[in-house]
């Protein structure tokens, strides 16, 4: 029996929030960034984690501060640290990490999310091959590169993610490569052929939650749209595995989720990853579930009889965490 989950009910207000003094150039976070959208948060109450939600910290007897200098020498960003991710001890101690091309400046205000807003600075010409250089010192087998949403550029970025392509495999042309991509709202076709050029190993795209949610959680951003990025994608390169992405602890029900992933499946995405939601700070949109492992267990069994090639699922699974092993069985079967 799947024993209950811990739930809370959160009031979220939909309300203008005044106009502070605004530097549109400035790295805004935490509540500098959430004021200024049309949401007001008002948490009922803050839940307390529960014993199945444990994190492993970063050690000097791992290789946790070897990258951190390597990142900074070549000034480049991580998802793992503008998006406090959990995780980063455990990935950082083990020489992995995901890249963050672009700058660490996203144009959106999603509020479940840390990574700042502001207005981008010029792309870096240099960062592809800063990025193909660290990769190439680290050794890395298996490397995720993500952005933030750029829509400030006529293909989104699409271009920038090709050069970094481009160069990783012209200094590790061993190296399998993952992008976990924005939406490229309103440019996806451009981008896809773009992408043409250089295409990744694995594509990945985040659906993050029930389209119900999407006003409050995504603003911006439009279910059908993101479904329909992945399914182009596919249609355009059938044996390149797609992904994406589910948060659990937003306000959406099982069924939701489960809908979701059928939705996922009808537009031919193959890997799948859904973990527990963690509110960056009491700015951020509040947890209003922890979901207990029984019920991960439930999601991970409903995904491989819907026929998903691999799912990882559970509390502390985010998009990129293990992403190698994610999908090592899948692109070896396409080898085949």
């Amino acid at each position: 029996m799947t024993r209950t989950d811990h739930t809370v009910v959160s009031d979220t207000v939909r309300e203008a929030q005044p106009a502070a003094t605004y530097d549109a150039t400035a790295k805004q976070k935490s509540q500098a960034k959430t004021a200024r959208i049309p949401i007001k948060i008002v948490p009922a109450e803050t839940l307390k984690k529960p014993e199945w939600i444990r994190v492993k910290a970063g050690s000097p007897s791992t290789r946790f501060y070897e990258i951190k200098d390597i990142l900074r020498a070549n000034k480049l960003v991580t998802v793992c640290e503008e998006a406090s991710c959990p995780n980063i001890g455990e990935c950082f101690g083990k020489g992995t990490a995901t890249f963050m091309i672009m700058g660490d400046k996203c144009t959106r205000r999603c509020p479940f999310c840390d990574v700042g807003h502001g207005r981008p600075d010029p792309l870096d010409v240099n960062e592809p091959e800063n990025l193909a250089k660290t990769i190439a010192a680290l050794k890395l087998k298996y490397v995720v590169i993500t952005s933030v949403d750029r829509d400030d550029l006529r293909d989104g970025g699409a271009g920038h993610f090709v050069e970094c392509i481009r160069k990783i495999r012209e200094l590790s042309p061993s190296t399998q490569i993952e992008v976990l991509v924005p939406d490229f709202r309103g440019r996806d076709d451009r981008a896809l052929e773009i992408l043409k050029a250089a295409p990744p190993d694995v594509m990945n795209h985040n659906l993050e939650t029930a389209p119900r949610l999407y006003k409050e959680a995504r603003p911006g951003s439009d279910y059908a749209f993101s479904l329909n990025l992945l399914k182009k994608f596919k249609a355009l390169f059938p044996h390149v595995p797609t992904k994406s992405g589910l948060m659990v602890g937003l306000g959406e029900t099982d069924e939701e989720i489960l809908q979701v992933m059928q939705d996922m499946r009808a537009h031919g995405i193959d890997m799948l990853t859904i973990g527990q939601y963690l509110s960056p700070s009491g700015h951020h949109l509040p947890v209003r579930r922890y979901v207990h492992p029984d019920t991960f267990k439930m999601f991970e069994a409903k995904a491989y009889e819907m026929g998903f090639t691999h799912a990882a699922v559970g509390a502390m699974v985010r998009s990129s965490y293990h992403a190698d092993q994610q999908a090592h069985g899948v692109l070896n079967a396409n080898k085949v």
